[in-house]
């Protein structure tokens, strides 16, 4: 039996080519996934390697489709070994049931990895740089250094964290990570 498996990482993303091209293959039956590939909790994913049998081979449009870690990979393509079923993935033409598929399937995967890599370490730098020219990343501070002065002089003086919250309209979590500094 040919199984699919379609997965996108966000509400926002769409695997409707995906299920075309799983189910023009042949596919009887399709696993859809909405998560992240980066994560090994992935429901759908777990129940078809619970569902798969002997002769069965799992198909999928793209290898990061599948996993997003070459050691994650390895071990799902393992899982997928040891129920004696096949895997596939149209877009790198790799079909495991063949030695040739087998071999082209883990040089894909490591080069798969490097390219992950390679974008941590490009993001990495960009941030470093942006840091480096004064420019952050993240939420705008809601309090300003005035205000936050203003907080640590009535905390002292004896106002609660819920008074102070209350009176600058932010979360008492905020005024306690202004209070944590001093």
């Amino acid at each position: 039996m040919l199984i699919g498996y379609a997965r996108v990482s966000t509400q926002v993303q769409d695997n409707a080519i995906q299920i075309e091209a799983l189910k023009k293959m042949g596919c009887e039956m399709i696993f859809e996934e909405i998560i992240s590939g980066g994560r090994w909790d992935r429901p759908k994913l777990q129940e078809l390697l619970n569902f798969i049998r002997k002769g069965d081979t799992i198909v999928v449009w793209k290898l990061d489709r599948l996993s997003r870690s070459l050691k994650d990979l390895l071990f799902i393509m393992e899982q997928i070994e040891i129920k004696e079923a096949g895997f596939k993935s149209l877009t790198e033409s790799i079909d495991t049931t063949t030695s040739a598929g087998k071999m082209m399937m883990q040089m894909v995967g490591v080069f798969a990895e490097f390219e992950r890599n390679m974008l941590k370490e490009r993001t990495k730098r960009g941030l470093e740089y942006a840091k480096g020219q004064g420019r952050f990343g993240g939420r705008k501070p809601k309090l300003k250094p005035v205000q936050t002065e203003e907080i640590i002089k009535l905390s002292k003086k004896g106002k609660s964290a819920s008074e102070l919250a209350e009176l600058f309209n932010v979360h008492k979590a905020t005024i306690y990570r202004v209070l944590k500094n001093i």
